[in-house]
């Protein structure tokens, strides 16, 4: 057993040291801290990256070695997540807090050291901690190695889409009161492009992103939903995209009016000026798919613009305004999710693993806790139960005491067991309204329950949404690995039928995958990445 370890763990390292030649070293240093920006009629205190919002961009090539000293300067502890880096080798470097490491406290500073191996696009870094990534985050943009090329025509020019919400408030307050009430948090005020809210909100007509673009040129849009709960449509009035990579993960061009983008997951797209000189409004709006349900989950209905200003445009020009989408056009949000492909034979394409070691049918969704010490549990869900989170009828709680690396590593007890549900203890019709009238289903058991699988590997995964509280898209993330995204539906996944609607050949590849409203997502998953 120990030859194969050592078998194992040679060649990851081979694979690390591929990636040496011709590599760099980028280095930053974050200094997070408190400071005061004016946004729709309001002065706010936030905390925020080197006092910018979005944070810095960390520009690299695959294979790059990133060192980035974080000073945390804010009265919150925090972390930082390299959300989409695949971290092999140097998984105490992922980010989240009490998973791979203790937060780093006020007043203390830590470094962050990591390699990106094998990867190209568009990524994002964000606080770990607590609601404070709603104002902590910038991209991380990944080119290809010197003397490589896109697998696409060379840009004009690359620009960073950073999509998110404002808060008029404290977003840790936010989350704090949430939690005291267990209830979800208060909605954001508003919508955010590279953080500004734009014109539509109050106070707000100097406060719009502007990118101007010279006519015939092409230009490569790495948009970023940052958003900490809203799945975004985005439209550019009168031009269509051509999508060419999501999660940095190389795609089949395709053609499109208009992208959906869950909080999460990345899109880059290239963008021709090829329409008459003038203004154009680009804009990001809220796809709210439990909002039709009978709970009616609630949302912000608001829209953020920006505008694309081609030279020689008339400052005098109202831009063009695109038509927006319908907080709930699921048919649109479902089609751009399924009908992107890999670029089979593209830099870094993996084909599907065929052959799955380990099976999971897992559900996720909403669920209730009976209600804690010092929490009211007078809000919207019934009185005397708190909202909650669950996957297989199991409320994940943090560690207090070590991270679950720690715990790992060094074969610490009592920090998590290892029962993790591979099948859920109770099999019912998930997606029927009428399970909220049987309580015992409703309220999920808190735990640190994990799954232990071997290296290398093949997991697949059914994720299935639930009407428990309420049917709703949710954006599932797995740190560490990109996954094959096989297969998307709605209603209960059948596997009689369902697994017929696989695709094998040239499936997705995403970090972050969109689990439809009251339906199904299939991911494969190699497990190489120890950690």
């Amino acid at each position: 057993m120990g030859r194969l370890v050592f078998l194992f763990v040679s060649s990851l390292l081979l694979m690390v040291a591929a990636t040496t030649v011709s590599a760099a070293t980028v280095e930053h240093s974050f200094y997070v801290k408190n400071f005061t920006v004016t946004r729709l009629c309001n002065r706010q205190v936030i905390t925020a990256v080197n006092g910018s919002l979005p944070g810095p961009s960390l520009r690299v090539r695959d294979g790059d070695k990133l060192i980035i000293h974080v000073f945390n300067m804010s009265p919150y502890k925090i972390t930082i997540h390299w959300h989409g880096v695949f971290q092999l080798l140097s998984a105490w470097a992922d980010g989240p807090e009490m998973i791979t490491q203790c937060a780093i406290r006020p007043g203390n500073k830590y470094t962050y050291k990591f390699r990106i191996i094998n990867q190209e696009g568009t990524l994002f870094w964000h606080a770990h901690s607590s609601f404070l990534r709603a104002t902590v985050h910038g991209a991380i943009i990944i080119r290809p190695r010197v003397r490589h090329s896109y697998p696409f025509p060379t840009p004009y020019r690359e620009v960073p889409i950073v999509l998110g919400e404002w808060w008029n408030a404290n977003v840790v307050d936010v989350e704090t009161q949430a939690l005291a009430l267990g209830v979800g948090p208060n909605l954001s005020n508003a919508y955010t492009i590279n953080g500004w809210p734009g014109d539509l909100y109050p106070c707000s007509q100097n406060q719009m992103y502007k990118h101007r673009v010279k006519q015939g040129k092409t230009y490569l849009l790495r948009i970023i939903n940052a958003a900490v709960s809203s799945h975004l449509f985005y439209k550019i009035a009168n031009h269509n995209v051509t999508v060419v990579a999501i999660d940095a993960r190389y795609t089949n061009p395709y053609v499109t009016d208009v992208m959906v983008i869950s909080p999460g997951q990345t899109v880059d797209v290239l963008l021709t000026a090829n329409q008459p000189v003038g203004s154009y409004y680009m804009t990001a709006n809220n796809y709210a798919s439990g909002s039709g349900t009978a709970v009616g989950v609630p949302f912000n209905p608001t829209t953020t613009r920006g505008v694309i200003i081609y030279q020689g445009a008339r400052s005098s020009t109202t831009p063009l305004m695109p038509v927006v989408p319908a907080f709930n056009d699921t048919p649109t949000a479902h089609k751009f999710f399924t009908e992107l492909t890999s670029l089979v034979g593209g830099r870094h394409w993996v084909p599907v693993p065929l052959n799955v070691d380990h099976k999971m049918f897992v559900t996720v969704g909403t669920a209730l806790d009976v209600c804690p010490p010092n929490v009211s549990c007078l809000g919207r869900p019934p009185v005397g139960a708190a909202l909650s989170a669950s996957m297989n009828n199991v409320s994940f709680v943090s560690p207090t005491s070590l991270s679950l690396l720690q715990a790992f590593f060094f074969n610490v007890g009592g920090v998590y067991t290892t029962d993790f549900p591979a099948n859920p203890p109770v099999q019912f019709d998930y997606t029927n309204p009428s399970i909220n009238l049987d309580p015992p289903l409703l309220f999920a058991p808190k735990g640190t329950r994990i799954t232990k699988v071997k290296f290398n590997s093949t997991v697949e995964m059914v994720m299935q949404n639930t009407a428990i509280i309420g049917v709703e898209n949710h954006p599932m993330h797995l740190h560490g690995f990109d996954f094959h995204v096989l297969a998307q539906g709605f209603g209960n996944f059948n596997p009689a039928t369902d697994t017929l609607k696989y695709n094998l050949v040239n499936p997705q590849m995403r970090n972050t995958v969109s689990v439809p409203v009251g339906g199904w997502a299939v991911i494969r998953i190699l497990a190489n990445n120890p950690g």
